[in-house]
């Protein structure tokens, strides 16, 4: 499937419709943003079940700003829309691909149960 461009208009939707999408958060003058592109776009190739994203951070300054994305480039991975991983920086091949299979071995039902306990823990 490869990647897709994600903006204000399409993310929440992408989101919605999806279990998993990963979110790269980059900017075309970014060099590192240009080194994990390749990178982002083979896996994104080897995982045509989930969504391979990219914002551009230039073209949506909102979208960015509303995730608290401070550095570029940024991956973000969400599984049935919660967030599940967040990290600045751009990661090696064999990294990404054990953060696919991470994901993807993770039960969900578990994953809220503790968002639920830490939510009203924290209320």
């Amino acid at each position: 499937m490869g990647t897709i461009e994600l903006t204000e208009a399409t993310f929440d939707e992408v989101l919605a419709q999806n279990d998993i999408v990963f979110v790269d958060w980059w900017a075309a003058w970014c060099g590192p943003c240009r080194a994990f592109a390749p990178v982002f776009e083979k896996v994104a190739g080897e995982h045509p079940d989930i969504v391979f994203g990219k914002v551009d951070t230039e073209a949506s300054p909102s979208l960015a700003g509303s995730a608290g994305i401070r550095s570029i480039p940024t991956l973000m991975v969400f599984r049935e829309k919660l967030l599940l991983f967040s990290q600045a920086g751009a990661l090696p091949a064999a990294a990404l691909e054990d953060l696919v299979k991470q994901v993807r071995e993770l039960d969900m039902d578990q994953v809220r149960r503790a968002v639920a306990e830490h939510a009203a823990a924290g209320s």
